[in-house]
């Protein structure tokens, strides 16, 4: 029986962030690669004042911790989780101040893989360019994703709103569905979603604790008008007739969404672009490199290989 997300989730909701995702750290990154450590640390240390540029993950944890009020319990928590030496987190912490963004807690491991200390952190969501601590943290049992290089960021994108993007199987939910699909192909596939479309879906990576920690903050910036300050966007390949069971799912967790694209075999990314999100997740390679020109996008490891993208859509 699949397990249904607790609509009860208590709030903060707590973001892990490596160094990497956090800021553009490309060129440190190639003088570690090319040069070695005793050069990247030299450089680092050199540099110690110039603050870092945002990278893929700065935007989406800026706008969230907006969400935040002066002097009243945190509602989102973000810890900073790095494979530098606490020698040079001084340069992170100094970037972090120079930004405005209030992070104050993380951890430096000088090498080893960052991925225990997020769940030691109780991390909802961890965000990394390594993909050995994305693949060991969801081992441990912590949602994570892998993000890449920024997109340039959206022109005339107002303050205030955060929004995410989520595609479904095997990231919002369970990959029962999918697996039908692989084994028994599109005609099963269709019909089991029919049949079952009133049978909520088990929850994914992001289903768990995630999308219902961010589904509390949506509610908690609900306006009169029915627009949150929180943003949420299904980008699904899945269509009619497979697409109820997505909303009817969605209704069962207590978690709606703003908006939901059931794109079937259309590229993700020109939905995605006029979504404006500022982060998107999918477990399928295609689809996240497709998407990463227009989006900050982290992939989900899933089942699918890089070379056999799931559609499963009537066309």
């Amino acid at each position: 029986m699949d397990e249904t997300p607790d609509k009860n989730m208590q709030l903060p909701l707590i973001v892990g962030v490596s160094t990497r995702a956090m800021f553009d750290l490309e060129e440190e990154h190639a003088i570690y690669q090319h040069e070695g450590l005793t050069a990247y640390e030299k450089y680092q240390r050199d540099h110690e004042r110039e603050p870092l540029k945002p990278g893929a993950a700065f935007e989406v944890t800026r706008r969230l911790l907006d969400l935040n009020e002066p002097n009243e319990k945190r509602l989102v928590d973000v810890i900073l989780l790095s494979r530098n030496s606490p020698d040079l987190s001084l340069r992170a912490f100094h970037s972090l101040k120079t930004h405005g963004i209030p992070i104050s807690r993380g951890s430096f491991t000088s090498g080893r893989s960052v991925a225990p200390f997020a769940k030691a952190w109780n991390v909802d969501l961890f965000l990394s360019n390594e993909d050995d601590d994305v693949r060991a943290a969801i081992t441990a049992g912590t949602a994570a994703a892998r993000l890449g290089p920024a997109p340039s960021p959206l022109e005339d994108d107002p303050q205030g709103e955060v929004r995410f993007a989520f595609d479904g199987d095997a990231v919002v939910f369970s990959e029962a569905s999918d697996q039908i699909y692989r084994d028994r192909g599109l005609d099963d596939f269709i019909r089991h979603e029919v049949e079952n479309a009133q049978v909520p879906m088990g929850p994914g990576p992001l289903g768990k604790t995630f999308l219902p920690k961010l589904a509390a903050l949506r509610r908690r910036f609900m306006g009169e008008d029915g627009v949150s300050r929180v943003r949420i966007a299904i980008v699904t390949a899945r269509n009619a007739p497979a697409h109820e069971r997505v909303v009817q799912t969605l209704r069962a967790w207590g978690t709606p969404a703003d908006e939901a694209h059931f794109v079937g075999s259309h590229e993700k990314a020109p939905i995605l672009r006029a979504t404006r999100a500022h982060i998107f997740f999918d477990d399928q390679e295609t689809h996240v490199n497709g998407a990463r020109s227009v989006v900050p996008a982290g992939l989900v490891p899933g089942p699918h290989k890089p070379s056999e993208p799931v559609i499963p859509a009537t066309e």
